[in-house]
Order: C-alpha cells, then structure tokens, then sequence
C-alpha cells in the first residue's frame, strides 16, 4: 500500500493517478496521520465498492462498541438493562 501526502496530491494529481489502477490503494496523509483512502472506481462497480465500505465501517464500528463494553464490563447487562439504557438515551437526545 502506497502513502502520498496532502501535498503530493495537490502537486502533482496526474501522477497518482497513472499510478492508483496498479496500486489499486493509496493512503492520503497530513502532518503523517492518515487521512482519506484513494481508490480506483467505475460506473461498474461504484455501488459494490461503497457498500463494502459501509459494511466494513458497520463491523469496526460494532467491534469498537464490543470492545467498549468488555473494558467497562457492561457485557454482561441484561436484556432489561439493556433496553433501559435503550429507551433512556433515546429520551435524553429526544428522539
């Protein structure tokens, strides 16, 4: 997998996108940090593509939360606990 900057990007585009077909990934980074995931698309396959992007964002998302409930030992709530938890957040953001 290929890193390229903010800046390569704005300096020199055409490049990299000779070069993202073959390198079929390229993370965008700023100040070091990754920041975005280049990738090469077409009419073809744009929706396949985004959906398997947002199922992988679903099962990190999942994982962060098992993770999260493990730490603080809320694993082994009940389903009433749960559904309490549930209905008094919902209450609180109004929905």
């Amino acid at each position: 997998m290929k890193f390229i900057t903010v800046r390569d990007l704005r300096t020199s585009p055409a490049q990299i996108w000779k070069q993202l077909p073959q390198e079929q990934e390229m993370v965008i980074t700023n100040n070091g940090k990754p920041i975005a995931l280049l990738t090469p698309l077409s009419d073809i396959d744009l929706e396949d593509n985004l959906s398997a992007v947002r199922r992988a964002r679903a099962i990190i998302a999942v994982s962060k939360m098992q993770r999260i409930s493990s730490q603080e030992n809320t694993a082994l709530l009940s389903q009433e606990e749960i559904n309490r938890e549930i209905f008094d957040t919902r209450r609180e953001i109004g929905s």
